[in-house]
């Protein structure tokens, strides 16, 4: 079965930095593509970042490009969602998922089956 666990989430102010973990378990994790996806309140989720399984591929979305960096360690089953330089609107609720699909497919058109887990929530104060 497959198990996802999201975390790393807190309260930051403008400018400050945060680093996400999702670590797996209950499958081949560097046969899958991970990626990061959040959700505000109100609004739809959205794809924020997308590694391959070997790690060697990645997808950032447009309006976090330069701001964030995703990277693996297998060895641990766990993604890492680096970010900086947050601001309030990047206050969400941040999850994590898995398919066998590339990174840009992953972040762009995430399967509606694969999110599972409670996420980790980021708030930005300003």
């Amino acid at each position: 079965e497959v198990q996802l666990q999201a975390s790393g989430g807190g309260l930051v102010q403008a400018g400050e930095s945060l680093r996400l973990s999702c670590t797996a378990s209950g499958f081949t994790f560097e046969d899958y593509t991970v990626g990061w996806f959040r959700q505000a309140p109100g609004k739809e989720r959205e794809g924020v970042s997308c590694i391959s399984g070997s790690g060697g591929s990645t997808f950032y979305r447009d309006s976090m490009k330069g701001r964030v960096t995703i990277s693996r360690d297998n060895a641990k089953k766990t993604v890492y969602l680096h970010m900086k330089s947050l601001q309030p609107e990047d206050t969400a609720v941040y999850y994590c998922a898995v398919d066998q699909i590339t990174p840009a497919t992953l972040c762009a058109l995430p399967p509606a089956d694969i999110f599972r887990g409670q996420g980790t929530q980021v708030t930005v104060s300003s």
